[in-house]
């Protein structure tokens, strides 16, 4: 990826992005400060294995098996972070699932503000169309930007996850047919689309309901996206990378 300057345009079009996050409506039309911190430890992000030592981590953006086809600038590491009070709920999603033999798949949480700008470089790159078969096919890059892309960042605010359900009904556990991968941008990946089969809609109906009786709302454009509601700290982004 790029590295992000200060005065690039891409990085321009990132922070207005970051600005303009996606869920719920009210907080985006809001400010949002990026915190003047270090560590994930001053942000209070809490790594999710720490309370949940089982769930599944699959973290697309710190490896190539992500849109951009790269590790992603930010993600040292392939780890899970939230604040406090996302990382307990989820956990206790986790623990839900568990007891009727399933549990999560998480492909992304907290994002650091400069992976976000690196999104916007790889959109504002023609020649880079390494996974459009895969993760756009129906879509022209720059359609991505503006749309799919901008509204992501809300995970910088530390109470996003992107996440899918597993069969833990025998061991080790399997990936439940949700329709699409994660991160497919179009109609398909819709919660409520009409053109998966019954099967995968009633996998996307089990992971909505166990993360909706934990406070968490989804993001309708993609099935494995929640917010914690309300927000922690809906004003606040951070930019600590994952590590």
């Amino acid at each position: 990826m790029t590295t992000r300057t200060c005065t690039s345009p891409a990085s321009a079009i990132a922070l207005s992005l970051l600005f303009a996050l996606a869920a719920p409506a009210v907080v985006s039309a809001q400010p949002v400060h990026i915190a003047l911190v270090r560590t994930a430890e001053q942000a209070g992000l809490v790594d999710i294995t720490t309370l949940a030592p089982d769930i599944q981590l699959d973290i697309r953006y710190a490896g190539s098996n992500n849109f951009t086809g790269r590790p992603v600038p930010g993600y040292e590491a392939p780890k899970c972070f939230l604040l406090r009070p996302a990382a307990k709920a989820l956990a206790q999603v986790e623990a839900d699932l568990r007891a009727n033999g399933y549990g999560l798949q998480l492909f992304d949480c907290y994002r650091p503000a400069q992976s976000v700008h690196a999104f916007v470089a790889w959109a504002n790159d023609p020649l880079e169309q390494s996974r459009k078969a895969q993760q756009y096919p129906g879509l022209d890059k720059p359609a991505l930007l503006g749309g799919y892309i901008a509204e992501t960042s809300g995970h910088s605010r530390g109470a996003t996850v992107d996440l899918g359900l597993l069969d833990c009904r025998s061991d080790p556990c399997s990936v439940v047919d949700m329709g699409t991968d994660f991160d497919f941008f179009g109609p398909r990946a819709h919660t409520d689309a009409t053109d998966i089969t019954p099967t995968q809609y009633r996998n996307r109906q089990t992971l909505l309901q166990a993360m909706q009786r934990q406070g968490f709302a989804n993001y309708p454009q993609e099935w494995w996206h929640y917010t914690l509601s309300p927000e922690p700290s809906p004003r606040t982004a951070y930019d600590v990378p994952v590590r």
